[in-house]
């Protein structure tokens, strides 16, 4: 170790400069800030999307559509979906719960059941709704189609 290798620890020094300290540092008087205006002033903080006074972007695109607070959205699931978790899990019963394990829906999904594919067996299918297509295809094997709410 010698003197001229010596260095501070990393971390431990400040890589910023020091405005406002004075002319004869460098960045004294304006202190960087140029001359006059808005942003050479303490306190200075544009809105989030200011464009220097020209129409921001938000308000130069028209209004388009409705979103409908009321709206029920449903986790859809297929017939052959289900018939695959049934010859997976074996079950003669597919319900929300069935459905959570296997990952196929989440707690607070709604599930609605469509009528692609085909089953194979009379099984109990229990969802939040069914599509007539599912209904029909679920009874014609001897199934139950159950709604909850």
């Amino acid at each position: 170790m010698k003197l001229h290798t010596l260095k501070p620890a990393a971390g431990s020094t400040k890589t910023n400069k020091r405005l406002g300290r004075g002319e004869g540092s460098g960045s004294g008087g304006t202190a960087s800030r140029g001359h006059k205006g808005a942003q050479s002033r303490s306190g200075n903080s544009k809105k989030i999307g200011f464009e220097g006074g020209q129409m921001p972007l938000q308000r130069r695109i028209p209004k388009y559509g409705f979103t409908n607070p009321n709206r029920v959205e449903y986790k859809a699931i297929n017939l052959d979906v289900v018939q695959q978790l049934i010859e997976k899990t074996n079950t003669s019963k597919v319900d929300l719960e069935l459905l959570i394990q296997n990952g196929l829906a989440s707690k607070k999904d709604r599930v609605k059941v469509l009528g692609r594919g085909t089953l194979s067996a009379g099984i109990e299918v229990v969802a939040h709704a069914f599509s007539a297509s599912a209904i029909e295809s679920i009874e014609k094997v001897g199934g139950k189609a159950i709604e909850t709410k």
